[in-house]
């Protein structure tokens, strides 16, 4: 893959959708008012990868594909991340106000976690479907 085969992590369209929080649960979805406030105020960020999974992420915009920028009512972009962790069976979610400039960063973690996720499954990664 080239640098020009990269997308930003707002044009990555991810099939069907993930509810925020735990329909068992309340008061599993957090809010963060940027992603300092979230590196500087979560434990998923310095946990343990495996005991918080990142199962999912999506970085919500008003962008149109191949048109200007368009923000939304409020402006901000969203980041909704949906963790399981996995030593209590518990579903909770994230959700982050992000801009383009925090891109880099949220790639980073991301890219961490799903060094996580692919550990999990490296056995069946290169097998054929059955």
């Amino acid at each position: 893959m080239t640098s020009t085969d990269i997308r930003h992590l707002w044009e990555v369209d991810h099939p069907y959708y993930c509810q925020e929080g735990n329909y068992f649960k309340t008061g599993q979805h957090t809010t963060f008012a940027s992603w300092a406030h979230f590196v500087e105020d979560t434990v998923f960020v310095t946990a343990d990868r495996d005991q918080n999974f990142l199962i999912r992420w999506d970085w919500h915009t008003d962008r149109t594909p191949g048109e200007p920028l368009v923000r939304g009512i409020d402006g901000d972009d969203r980041l909704l991340l949906f963790f399981v962790l996995q030593r209590k069976a518990w579903l909770c979610s994230v959700e982050i106000t992000v801009t383009e400039a925090d891109e880099p960063a949220v790639r980073k973690f991301l890219a961490e976690c799903a060094e996580t996720m692919r550990a999990t499954w490296e056995p069946l990664l290169d097998l054929p479907a059955a």
